[in-house]
């Protein structure tokens, strides 16, 4: 006869569960440092893991739900200091100084992930409509109506971060050759002309 375990059981089983998701998601960060973003296999990853391959595909689905769980650490962090940071990023500043820091910090933070968040990109659908995309979304439409009442801000908003898509910014560096200090600065101009304000001197 089989065995059902108690509900006493089932929190080991998850804080094993989180464990292995750990000892995974270290394995492919260990993979992407000693052979970059294409070393990352499902096969690998369960290889320098010491587990099955069938264990790998049950906790992340596909290639790209491995991708994107990885990035997920440097979501929630990026999350945690535009709600609760320090300003002018995180609460306190002026809603205009908190959008100029956020598509700031968005656009170094992917800049230096940019080969990671180009392999994570799913199609179009599922990417807009992921739960870390979101809550930029929500933020930045936030802020914006604060700062343009009037206006379409859920529009503007998409508008907005449309500017930060990491294929656009792999295009404007790595093809264009534009330096982070023009992007950051075109980023400013480009709040400024979409709220009607004056960029900061």
């Amino acid at each position: 006869m089989l065995e059902v375990g108690t509900a006493a059981e089932e929190p080991c089983l998850r804080a094993d569960a989180a464990r292995n998701r750990a000892r995974l998601l270290e394995a492919a960060a260990r993979l992407i440092a000693q052979h970059g973003v294409a070393g990352v296999t499902m096969e690998a990853v369960a290889a320098a893991a010491q587990v099955g391959k069938g264990t790998v595909f049950r906790r992340f689905g596909d290639r790209t739900g491995l991708l994107m769980a990885l990035l997920d650490h440097s979501d929630r962090k990026l999350q945690a200091d535009f709600l609760g940071g320090p300003p002018p990023l995180g609460p306190g500043a002026p809603p205009l100084e908190r959008l100029r820091a956020f598509g700031v910090a968005v656009l170094y933070r992917y800049a230096e992930q940019l080969d990671l968040l180009l392999a994570a990109q799913t199609e179009p659908t599922r990417r807009l409509s992921h739960p870390a995309v979101g809550a930029l979304r929500t933020h930045v439409t936030m802020l914006l109506r604060q700062i343009v009442p009037g206006a379409d801000c859920e529009l503007l908003s998409q508008t907005l971060l449309a500017s930060l898509d990491p294929a656009v910014i792999h295009y404007q560096t790595r093809r264009c050759g534009m330096p982070m200090q023009r992007l950051e600065a075109g980023w400013i101009d480009l709040v400024a002309r979409v709220t009607g304000t004056r960029p900061p001197h």
